[in-house]
């Protein structure tokens, strides 16, 4: 479903005072950087959101969002979304990453057990590649929602504070108050490995 109520930038800094600031790579970060949704017209499904200076968080992107994220100097792009998932996009992902010079990390996950569930073990994949990363970086999955919490719990784990991870993650798309996994957990928290005294349950 694409989000058609932005029809213009929408800058909404939800950390407030603070400057855009570097998020990719092996800096910590301890408090949350800017976000600003953007049009998603033609170019993501549903968010399209930039978080910092060089972090993009969005839905599944066209095959014209991935040719204007490497005009943007974005240099990896990280999948969220499962191989059955990608079958239905009309396009090969990986193929025009390929193309386009910049590198692929495909994070495959969904809720229940085993390598590609929500945990500490694909949280640390994701940790890993975004602190390899070099330059601009594109996290996406269908609607932004697995990357809006894979997103939160890293902040978390790097030592921001919970309320304000979770708020900031609101901003994309962490849609906590209306769902969630089937296991009666948030994805945040199986990400963690714990409850979150700040999360919402629909």
């Amino acid at each position: 479903m694409r989000n058609t109520t932005l029809a213009v930038l929408v800058a909404t800094t939800l950390a407030a005072g603070l400057p855009a600031q570097s998020v990719v790579g092996k800096k910590a970060i301890r408090t949350v950087p800017s976000v600003s949704l953007l049009e998603t017209t033609d170019m993501f499904l549903q968010r399209y959101a930039k978080v910092g200076d060089d972090l993009f968080i969005a839905g599944q992107p066209t095959q014209k969002a991935l040719r204007d994220m490497k005009a943007q100097g974005v240099t990896t792009v990280i999948n969220l979304r499962m191989p059955e998932e990608m079958t239905r996009i009309g396009f090969d992902e990986k193929k025009l990453i390929d193309e386009l010079g910049m590198k692929y990390v495909h994070i495959p996950m969904r809720g229940g057990d085993g390598e590609m569930s929500y945990s500490p073990a694909t949280l640390a994949k994701f940790t890993s590649a975004l602190k390899a990363a070099e330059g601009k970086v594109l996290l996406h999955c269908t609607v932004a929602w697995r990357a809006s919490h894979i997103w939160a719990a890293y902040l978390i784990q790097e030592g921001v504070p919970e309320a304000d991870a979770l708020e900031h993650a609101r901003g994309i798309n962490l849609m906590d108050d209306h769902r969630m996994d089937d296991s009666g957990k948030q994805p945040v928290e199986m990400f963690l490995g714990r409850r979150l005294s700040g999360i919402k349950r629909p």
